[in-house]
């Protein structure tokens, strides 16, 4: 067997460096393994993703299933399988079998992403909401995931080690001000109105739920994080560059940022802060992965909502 491993996914690999060399090294191997152990019969990758190989596969009980196989490193606390876990289904996909040790998850097959389906950018925006309001939970009894002040604290310092180690390839004011919108989330955090959070909830981790009746939708690959609720929304406003910048990016950036406020319940300005935040440190990411077309357009909407910052 030798698969056909995503591009995206192999360079996410490459810049783990020997660990990410090994993995992609013994992926092929490893899926073998599994499909003789959970008796798997493998039918093909499945492209989208960047930090895991993911395939369809049947079971021979003729159940379609999904499997999931995490690059090293990437998730040392086991967030994703614990988050999915404590869902038991609830506003999340399924987990059907998983081996924490190698980062693999058997998980219920979905149907197709949110992305796919041509709806309009308010219409993907409304219908993530909807799950996610289903998604949230309390954080379960006795367990410890990243809070809101750790990943504050995290994004800023990605932010300032890669914008240094990749030459300043963004007006310094675009770093000076998302390191402060960091700083003031990370003060702001609140254990008492935080929630368990998806983390990354996007219209490709957006999926449909098989079967009639009105149209529902589960999340895929949360990093589940202990967060206020500002935090998800402000994945929304990183998505959808071109539907920024298809108008004046700050007039457009605030509306969709209004929106989002109004539609759950929460104050703006969080959002926004986050808003920026994820935008620049995307944008820094997608370099790293050799995607400058798209990190161009993440810095210029970057740049645009900076300007605005006072």
């Amino acid at each position: 067997m030798t698969l056909e491993i995503p591009d995206r996914v192999r360079r996410r690999a490459l810049t783990l460096d020997e660990a990410g060399a090994a993995w992609l090294a013994g992926l092929d191997d490893l899926v073998r393994d599994l499909a003789a152990a959970w008796r798997l019969t493998v039918e093909q990758p499945l492209a989208g993703g960047t930090e895991s190989f993911v395939a369809t596969v049947r079971t021979t009980d003729g159940e379609d299933a999904v499997l999931k196989i995490t690059l090293p490193g990437l998730d040392p606390r086991a967030s994703e399988l614990r988050t999915l876990l404590a869902a038991g289904g609830r506003g999340y996909v399924r987990v059907l079998r998983h081996d924490s040790a190698r980062g693999v998850m058997l998980l219920e097959r979905l149907g197709p992403q949110l992305a796919e389906l041509g709806l309009s950018v308010d219409a993907q925006v409304e219908a993530i909401c909807g799950a996610l309001r289903e998604a949230w939970m309390p954080l379960p009894a006795g367990a410890r995931f990243m809070t809101g002040a750790e990943k504050a604290q995290d994004l800023s310092d990605f932010i300032t080690r890669s914008w240094r180690e990749l030459g300043a390839p963004c007006a310094e004011r675009i770093i000076d001000i998302a390191c402060r919108f960091a700083a003031e989330r990370r003060r702001a955090f609140d254990p008492a109105t935080a929630i368990l959070g998806h983390g990354d909830p996007h219209p490709w981790n957006t999926l449909v739920v098989p079967g009639d009746g009105p149209r529902r939708y589960r999340f895929v690959d949360p990093d589940g994080l202990f967060i206020e609720r500002a935090y998800d929304l402000a994945i929304l406003m990183r998505e959808w560059s071109a539907d920024l910048l298809s108008g004046d990016p700050l007039l457009r950036g605030r509306h969709r940022c209004d929106r989002l406020a109004r539609l759950i319940g929460v104050a703006p300005e969080p959002i926004w802060q986050w808003a920026l935040v994820e935008r620049t440190s995307t944008g820094l990411l997608l370099l790293r992965l050799g995607l400058d077309d798209l990190a161009r357009d993440f810095f210029a909407i970057a740049e645009a909502w900076a300007a605005d910052a006072g």
